[in-house]
């Protein structure tokens, strides 16, 4: 596929500053079709669903703001994150925000003609709700994703309030409507308190393979690593990244902050070890903007973002 033009040198004298011009993502063009392209970034402003804290759907211009400052050679990965792939920014999907069937119904379309288009979808939330309809679009396709699932909550109940779509319940609805591989599935950085003793086990009881923040801190990242391939094997699978899987010290904005979790460098070393040979889509999710400290939540945002990309790139044998 064609890739977007090569970035010009910093030292070029009419390259326009990184904080000027129209917000995307890196600077990438923004269009609405998906042909010629090898992934897209895809807003999903919508915080609806949220049970504490709101303003998640302020996330994607937040995360495209700070994205400006990333640059688009990967020194570890020794790859132009730019022009290895074509990417491009499909801008935000419109939303319904008193309407969450109204919303999904939305995100799904958009998602399942990406996923037509052999695209890769890098979302953008909004609040952990828009991985249901992200993974009903791909498995319309793909048909049962594998799944890498960062986060300090399972968001596995079965309704929160009576209510049974929340951030708190997308991967049982996902379970109950047969969107994930269980055998394939696994979550990572779990911790904090709960309400009942069985919380912690539904997961379990699930299917899925959960790694607390505590089991991963007590052996080496390389373990951790080896789990997450373990488990997802060669099968098509979806990456959701709630941004509470780190600790607050570095991602204070957020809806459900916990303590004691992941350093953004922890978990920037995980993502660069997993192969994305199999990833069909990912999204990043519960940044909250008017309680981020001098934007560092969405700084380590935009680079989790961006080792995904670099990712991809490698593994397309750029």
């Amino acid at each position: 596929m064609s890739a977007n033009p090569p970035f010009e040198e910093e030292s070029t004298v009419n390259k326009p500053p990184s904080f000027s011009g129209i917000r995307t993502f890196m600077g990438l063009d923004h269009r609405r079709q998906f042909e010629d392209a090898d992934y897209a970034v895809i807003g999903i402003p919508f915080d609806t669903a949220s049970t504490f804290r709101v303003g998640a759907r302020f996330a994607p211009a937040a995360i495209r703001e700070m994205s400006q400052l990333l640059r688009p050679y990967h020194p570890e990965h020794q790859v132009h994150v730019i022009t290895a792939l074509s990417g491009m920014d499909y801008g935000d999907i419109p939303v319904n925000p008193g309407n969450i069937e109204k919303t999904m119904a939305s995100v799904e379309a958009v998602i399942r003609n990406a996923a037509r288009a052999q695209v890769v979808p890098i979302c953008l939330g909004g609040d952990h709700s828009v991985s249901l309809p992200v993974l009903r679009g791909l498995a319309s396709v793909y048909g049962p994703m594998g799944l890498i699932h960062f986060d300090a909550h399972t968001d596995t109940w079965s309704s929160s309030w009576g209510e049974p779509y929340t951030h708190a319940t997308p991967f049982r609805r996902a379970v109950e409507e047969g969107l994930i591989a269980t055998d394939h599935a696994i979550q990572i950085g779990l911790r904090g308190p709960v309400s009942n003793p069985e919380d912690r086990q539904i997961p379990k009881t699930l299917g899925f393979t959960t790694l607390s923040t505590q089991e991963v801190l007590a052996r080496s990242l390389d373990d951790t690593i080896a789990q997450i391939q373990a488990v997802v094997g060669s099968h098509p699978f979806y990456i959701s990244l709630d941004i509470d899987v780190l600790d607050p010290a570095f991602a204070p904005g957020t809806g459900t902050p916990e303590a004691g979790g992941l350093s953004t460098a922890q978990l920037l070393q995980i993502l660069r070890h997993c192969s994305v040979d199999a990833l069909k889509g990912m999204d990043l999710v519960e940044v909250l903007p008017a309680y981020d400290l001098s934007q560092i939540t969405a700084v380590a945002a935009c680079h989790l973002l961006y080792e995904m990309i670099a990712q991809l790139a490698v593994a397309h044998g750029q």
